[in-house]
């Protein structure tokens, strides 16, 4: 695993921006967060028809869009005509200078379908190899975690996971990452505390109860992603 590398997950981090207060995966989204105290937001990218990467978190578009279709079938030049909620769905490149503006780090998440995990890797690495953004790139494909280790070996990577495999520590070593990710619902504190003892950070996603936050930091998990960060960031303990 890559536990040299420095790694300081924020204890909130705005899940697709600020996902209840904001469009998701948007600009405005970002800023909202940022707006909130986010130091970080988690946000999801994918490829175009085309080969472009947007931030998008769906396969299909309807769900938050005006548009139908899947992305991976839709043009750039077709999805940049489309609405989330009054806002347009944003590059990657767009998305990183939104970043920067606003003084954010992000949790960058893979959305590679199979058979494309080499192409978007291959852009992701492109695009944020001038960024000057705090970055942990994350992924629930594995494929597409061992093509972007390869591609951007520097850049700071986790397994995202919904719940932790018997086997998480070979797949971590396999893969020199350097953060877990997991969903909430499937923590205990024996588990939080194996990959704490492993010496990997942990985040956990969806997190909108402040108690349930508490509880979780109180058993050591690194970062809370959740859609709310106002209310999470108010049940930091002093």
């Amino acid at each position: 695993m890559a536990t040299n590398r420095p790694l300081l997950i924020p204890r909130v981090i705005g899940h697709r921006g600020a996902a209840a207060r904001a469009p998701e995966n948007t600009l405005a989204g970002f800023r909202k967060a940022a707006e909130l105290g986010c130091r970080w937001v988690e946000f999801d990218v994918r490829l175009t028809a085309d080969g472009y990467p947007v931030v998008f978190h769906d396969d299909t578009l309807e769900r938050t869009t005006d548009g139908a279709g899947a992305v991976a079938q839709t043009a750039l030049h077709d999805l940049l005509k489309l609405k989330a909620s009054g806002e347009p769905i944003p590059t990657l490149d767009a998305a990183l200078a939104q970043l920067m503006a606003s003084g954010l780090g992000g949790n960058l998440e893979v959305k590679a379908e199979p058979g494309r995990e080499e192409a978007l890797a291959t852009v992701i690495a492109r695009d944020i190899g001038t960024a000057t953004v705090e970055l942990l790139v994350t992924s629930f494909s594995m494929p597409a975690l061992a093509a972007f280790a390869r591609l951007a070996p520097v850049v700071l990577r986790g397994i995202l996971t919904e719940r932790l495999a018997p086997d998480w520590h070979a797949d971590a070593l396999n893969i020199g990452a350097d953060a877990m990710a997991c969903d909430h619902r499937y923590l205990t504190r024996d588990s939080v505390a194996s990959v704490r003892d492993a010496g990997l950070p942990l985040l956990t996603y969806t997190v909108n109860e402040p108690a349930r936050a508490r509880q979780l930091w109180g058993w050591g998990v690194s970062g809370v992603i959740t859609d709310a960060p106002d209310t999470i960031l108010a049940a930091l303990p002093d």
